[in-house]
């Protein structure tokens, strides 16, 4: 890949969404939340992350209802190592084990960037 400013240098940016919402419980909590992010997050992605709130649809494969509840957002840049994907997947199964999710959204771009 060829970045076009010349100080930029490939990267993987990865996305991930997590929803909030637990059956038969409060959803996750800001503080449940920030727990996760210290203990699993800063682990798996020890250069940095940004966590952005949202508010996610998605379609129950159960019910086939379209769902909306509060989500978080967790925007990674890296040059890309080896183990790039099994992090990225030890965060989901974390966090679906954690807080009873049905999954984790992923979505991954090639980009250009500097830090």
């Amino acid at each position: 890949m060829t970045c076009a400013l010349r100080d930029e240098s490939p990267m993987v940016k990865a996305q991930l969404f997590f929803g909030r919402d637990i059956e038969g419980r409060a959803p996750v909590s800001d503080a449940e939340w920030d727990a996760f992010a210290t203990d699993v997050l800063s682990k798996n992605f020890p250069d940095g992350f940004t966590v952005m709130d949202a508010q996610g649809a998605w379609r129950d494969q159960v019910s086939q209802k379209t769902i909306s509840e509060p989500s978080k957002v967790v925007i990674v840049a890296t040059p890309g190592s080896r183990n790039f994907e099994q992090r990225l997947d030890a965060v989901a199964q974390a966090y679906k084990e954690k807080f009873q999710q049905q999954s984790v959204g992923l979505v991954t771009y090639p980009v250009c960037a500097k830090f």
